[in-house]
């Protein structure tokens, strides 16, 4: 049964400068000198999570989504992160994955941060999704998502063996981001790939890094700790399914539905 390779990108993002921020991630997934399947950048890796979406969102089609392409055609590897996608007029929070085939798939951010005035600037998504990559299925949220459980929860009709997080989640709430992302592989018997920023954004906020790639049991297979830098670690897919089915939790959850309410 095929492992899966993930790759852990955590740094310090230029404040609303995509193209040094593009320079910066191409330097820096060149220098990835091991095979991997997946590689994961931060929350709104080309600007820094701004308020300011009008003036740097980009589209499908523009800088940001064709290097992504560009590198992921170099390493034949998937690469994923959030932008901000304009698409008709109405901005998003919005999870980028790119196959090296140049194919592409993506979930709009569902739980938008009321505290920085996100709801104000960006229309939510209205779906989950799910990415089949190399035979994995992969459950991609943004940031504020972390504290929702019920949004995330594996379930009979949104079953997924990797949670993917991309954050820039503030240094004031740094415990909140270990604790969660831990309880998520828990409770959903899932791995999960946290990847969070360091630095100081422009709003002169901090932030701690803590990017990890961790395993259904809630232990970290890669912590990066505060610094910028890179991580890799392979998930072991017949491990955890063997898990899962010696301690199958998931056959006293409880059962609901989610509304499906229209993107605002």
């Amino acid at each position: 049964m095929q492992a899966l390779t993930v790759t852990i990108v955590q740094a310090e993002l230029a404040w609303h400068d995509i193209e040094r921020n593009l320079e910066q991630f191409g330097a820096t997934i060149g220098a990835i000198g091991t095979k991997t399947d997946l590689i994961v950048l931060p929350e709104m890796f080309s600007t820094g999570f701004t308020m300011d979406a009008a003036k740097h969102a980009e589209t499908m089609r523009g800088s940001a989504v064709t290097h992504m392409m560009q590198w992921a055609k170099s390493l034949d590897a998937a690469i994923c992160g959030s932008l901000i996608i304009d698409a008709n007029g109405r901005y998003f929070n919005r999870f980028v994955f790119v196959r090296p085939d140049g194919s592409t798939q993506h979930y709009d951010k569902r739980h938008l941060f009321r505290l920085a005035g996100e709801v104000e600037h960006y229309a939510a998504g209205n779906r989950q999704a799910i990415i089949e990559w190399r035979g994995w299925r992969l459950c991609p949220q943004v940031c504020y998502d972390l504290r929702f459980p019920v949004w995330s929860r594996n379930r009979p009709d949104l079953i997924y063996d990797l949670l993917l997080y991309v954050a820039n989640w503030p240094s004031r709430r740094h415990h909140a981001w270990q604790t969660l992302l831990r309880a998520r592989a828990i409770e959903n018997l899932s791995y999960v790939a946290g990847v969070n920023r360091t630095g100081t954004d422009g709003n002169d906020l901090p932030y701690s890094g803590g990017s990890a790639i961790i395993d259904y049991l809630g232990h970290d297979l890669a912590d990066l700790g505060e610094r910028p830098g890179m991580a890799t670690a392979t998930l072991d897919k017949l491990a955890l399914q063997n898990f899962r089915e010696k301690f199958p939790f998931h056959i006293d959850a409880d059962r609901f539905a989610i509304v499906q309410e229209s993107a605002s």
